[in-house]
Order: C-alpha cells, then sequence, then structure tokens
C-alpha cells in the first residue's frame, strides 16, 4: 500500500512506500494513511477528490454488482471504472447508478447497468458525501439524489465513501450547509414548517430548494427537497432521524446513520482511510 504526503495545501510529494496504521482511541474505526514519491505536484480540490476516487476503485474485484454514486467525486470513481473496463484491466461487473445523471454518465463509458429489481444484493457501493463526522455517520444529497443513494447503498455489502477534508465535520449539521428532505410535493410547505419547528433548538431555517430558474428543484423521483441549515450541530443523528420519518409526506432524508464501512479522505496532509 501507499501513501501521499502533501507538503503543503497544493503540492503533493511522493516518497518511497510506507504503511502506518493507527487506532484513533474511543472513535469506533481505524485509520490508514499512505504515500508514494516522484515530484512535488500542484494538486487542486478536484484532484484530491480523484485520487480518493482512485483509491476506492481499487477495491473494486471482477464479478461484482457496483453502486455507482452521484456528485463531483463519485463522478470520478465512474470514470475511472469506464476507463479500467475499456483497457481490459477490470470485466465482468455491472453497476446500479444512484440518479439519471450517473445513468447517463454510465451509459456513456460502456458500463453494464442493471436494477435492484433484479439485482437486489450489491458487493460494493461508492460514494460521495456532503458530511462525515468521527463515527463516519454521513450527510448526503445535496446533489439531490439522496433517495436511490440511500436505497442502493443501503442493501450494499460494502460501502466506501469518498470525500476531500473539508466535508469532515465533528457532528452532522455542523458544517451550516444543507442537509436535505426529499418531501412530495403535495402541501411541501406544511411540512416545512413542521420541520424547521422540530429542530428549532439547533437554530434550524428550512428553505424549499429551487433550480437556476427559481423553480422548485424536482427529484428523478418527482418531489420536491426541503433544505435544513443548522446554527448548531445535532446532538443524535438517530433521534433526528426518527422523528424526520414520522411525518407523512416525508419520502427520505440526508442522514446516512450507520453506513459507510469506510470512508477515504483526501486533503493537504494526504490520503487517509477511515474504516470502521
Amino acid at each position: 500500500m501507499a501513501s501521499l504526503s502533501f507538503v503543503s495545501s497544493s503540492h503533493l510529494t511522493l516518497r518511497t512506500p510506507s504503511i502506518s496504521l493507527r487506532s484513533t482511541g474511543s472513535s469506533p474505526r481505524t485509520s490508514v494513511s499512505f504515500s508514494v514519491k516522484a515530484q512535488s505536484v500542484a494538486l487542486s480540490q478536484d484532484d484530491l477528490k480523484k485520487l480518493a476516487a482512485e483509491k476506492a476503485v481499487e477495491a473494486i474485484k471482477p464479478g461484482m454488482v457496483l453502486g455507482l454514486g452521484t456528485g463531483s467525486t463519485a463522478a470520478f470513481a465512474v470514470d475511472q471504472i469506464g476507463k479500467l473496463l475499456s483497457s481490459g484491466e477490470l470485466y465482468d461487473i455491472v453497476g446500479i447508478p444512484t440518479s439519471k445523471r450517473t445513468e447517463e454518465q454510465a451509459r456513456s463509458l460502456g458500463i453494464p447497468l442493471v436494477g435492484l429489481d433484479t439485482h437486489p444484493r450489491i458487493d460494493l457501493a461508492i460514494d460521495g458525501a456532503d458530511e462525515v463526522d468521527p463515527n463516519l455517520d454521513l450527510v448526503k444529497g445535496r446533489g439531490g439524489a439522496l433517495l436511490r443513494e440511500k436505497m442502493v447503498e443501503a442493501v450494499a455489502e460494502k460501502f466506501i465513501v469518498v470525500a476531500d477534508d473539508t466535508k469532515l465535520v465533528t457532528g452532522l449539521g455542523g458544517s451550516g450547509l444543507a442537509m436535505p428532505v426529499e418531501v412530495v410535493q403535495f402541501c411541501w410547505n406544511f411540512n416545512l414548517i413542521r420541520l424547521q419547528d422540530l429542530f428549532k433548538e439547533f437554530g434550524c431555517d428550512a428553505k424549499l430548494r429551487v433550480d437556476g430558474d427559481g423553480k422548485p428543484y424536482v427529484t428523478d423521483n418527482s418531489n420536491y427537497i426541503i433544505d435544513l441549515y443548522f446554527k448548531n450541530p445535532l446532538k443524535d443523528g438517530f433521534a433526528a432521524a426518527k422523528e424526520i420519518g414520522k411525518f407523512q409526506g416525508v419520502v427520505e432524508h440526508g442522514l446516512f446513520l450507520g453506513m459507510a464501512t469506510s470512508v477515504i479522505i483526501a486533503g493537504k496532509n494526504g490520503v487517509e482511510v477511515m474504516n470502521k
């Protein structure tokens, strides 16, 4: 295994292969850092995402059924899968896309696609995340694909999350960015008010997601999304998820709890693999 060691936020130094495995004490996971040696290279945020995505793709084996995530980081993983299939380095795999845009990308790359109806068991899912807390619990769905993502990733034997270090938070909702809730269009404002009131102690501001034209954003499943913005992190993600799920008209929420088996984080200090 190799490790990536960064000399600054924008440069990478490659070294002789070395491995470091460390326990995180009270945290229920272990971390592996890895690095390789060559020249200094300027890296953008997209470069970091690509490094992490390509590391995740190394876990794919012939014969697997794959969950194909949605979003900018997941797109790098799908691209890499397509390249490996084209070169013959990877074969005999099928994918289940988590959105229409991932389906289009996969088809353009020649990745064979199936559905949960015929392939209810998934060997490995790879996807990005919007927030990752110390327990590897996640906020996902800012790309609008949370329902299909959760359906696919919930039945995956292994779920590898790929992200850059800006996604790390001490508590879910701690980034101050959107935590999405997918709702039916019927009486959506009724649920917006209920959700905002449910989380008023966390300074929650609930907003209907709109598209570039100012019209309600419509998901692949013809639903709306209410984005929740918290001033303070949630104290108990599982309790929050349970309460959200009690509201009639709520289809799904962006709390992905106890689902990730590994998280690969790329950042200025290298690439870190965190395992449950």
